[in-house]
């Protein structure tokens, strides 16, 4: 038996549902993101970038879009002789099979894969971060502090710590005490969903918690408790790069948005680390003579005829001539039609905006129902929906069915 010092399981089975029609058909690390590529990206990439080329992708929601994307792994440099990237669906047991559980309980099923390439560390990701990090840099401080875990946190605002996972540490990075969502959190140091362990100390772990009738099989709540309760040596690793769990529409908004300004929050131009994907290798995008583009993504075979501003554009989305696109997010092949306006939005996969509709309108002219997932003014339109000439969508809106007449003021 060949041994690979560290193998890395990257979860990725989660259904999204605060993305609302965006994870309708597709498992959130497939959705879209900066343009080109997806949420998945950025683990598979920084593993790639880190050396890690051994990597078990767990999908269980909606799986067949991305499986089909990571196919062989080749994009990630990972279709090799010893390792790889591999597809872990729920393990099947007989006739029939057994969802995950819970994140510890998907690492417990695939516990046969892990110990095929002998690891002595097992690194655990989530699939829905958008992030730069070198995993390497957090093993080696892994094994120079002589840890049993490591746990990869970052600092976020006081007011937003009740959402996460909690770390207290000394002034070693020592973890003496952890809390999964405190209603009081006793300091702001995140759980990025991002461990390295000991693969004999993970191992006895996740067969201790599979036996417990009482757990929930999950890290947060129950793994890592148990082992903070057996004293064992607990670090965190401070990440101080951009990092964003774009869970909410939101946040996908608002993260796309960082890619833009004069100094971008999160470089995707840094040929230092760069981030892989498949993409449809599209010719380059066409930009019209009366076209006007100011401080935007746009991806190859996009056509811009109208003005884009302060947007990101994936491939194959079309701007017609007098269309206007604002702090927008366009996904690929939607076309904006001649005179639209969309302004603070979400535009899915292969959308219709038609001739002078307005998306994101403070004067809509169909019924204005605002959707509880849909907040600080975004509005989304869901994928292959069809907005009709002159209608005007309100604000905060989330619209799954087309919209083709009651959008004139006749």
């Amino acid at each position: 038996m060949y041994s690979i010092e560290c193998v890395a399981m990257l979860l990725a089975g989660g259904q999204g549902s605060r993305l609302g029609a965006l994870t309708k058909e597709i498992a959130k690390p497939a959705v879209p993101f900066g343009g080109k590529y997806r949420i998945i990206d950025f683990p598979l990439s920084n593993c790639a970038n880190s050396g890690i080329y051994t990597v078990g992708v767990l999908t269980q929601y909606r799986p067949l879009e991305l499986n089909t994307y990571i196919g062989s792994g080749q994009p990630w440099d990972m279709d090799r002789l010893h390792g790889g990237a591999f597809v872990l669906p729920p393990y099947v047991k007989g006739k029939t099979g057994e969802w995950y559980k819970g994140t510890a309980n998907a690492i417990y099923q695939n516990i046969p894969f892990i110990e095929q390439f002998n690891p002595e560390y097992v690194l655990v990701l989530s699939g829905d971060h958008i992030y730069k990090m070198d995993y390497r840099r957090m093993l080696n401080a892994h094994k120079e502090k002589g840890a049993d875990v490591t746990i990869a946190v970052f600092n976020v605002p006081m007011e937003d710590a009740s959402r996460y996972g909690i770390m207290s540490a000394d002034e070693n990075g020592k973890i003496y005490d952890f809390a999964e969502k405190p209603e009081h959190p006793k300091s702001n140091q995140a759980s990025m969903g991002v461990y390295i362990f000991s693969w004999e100390i993970l191992r006895k772990y996740l067969i201790a918690d599979e036996e417990n009738p009482a757990s929930s099989k999950d890290f947060g709540k129950d793994v890592i408790p148990a082992m903070l309760g057996d004293g064992l040596n607990m670090y965190a690793y401070a990440f101080e790069g951009y990092w964003k769990d774009v869970g909410t529409v939101y946040s996908l908004w608002e993260s796309n948005m960082d890619l833009l300004g004069k100094v971008p929050l999160l470089n995707l131009y840094d040929d230092r680390w760069r981030i892989y994907s498949r993409n449809d290798g599209l010719p380059g995008h066409y930009v019209s003579p009366n076209a006007e583009i100011k401080n935007s993504s746009v991806t190859e075979g996009c056509k811009i005829y109208g003005k884009v501003e302060h947007s990101v554009l994936y491939s194959g989305a079309v701007v017609e001539e007098g269309a206007t696109v604002t702090n927008s997010i366009v996904f690929p092949y939607s076309v904006v039609k001649k005179g639209a306006v969309v302004d603070r939005a979400i535009i899915a996969n292969h959308c219709e905006i038609g001739e002078n509709a307005v998306i994101g309108s403070d004067e809509p002219n169909i019924p204005w129902v605002k959707d509880k997932m849909c907040t600080h003014g975004i509005t989304l339109i869901a994928d292959k929906v069809k907005i009709g000439a002159n209608v005007r969508v309100g604000r905060e809106m989330m619209i799954e069915q087309d919209i083709l007449g009651g959008g004139c003021d006749e």
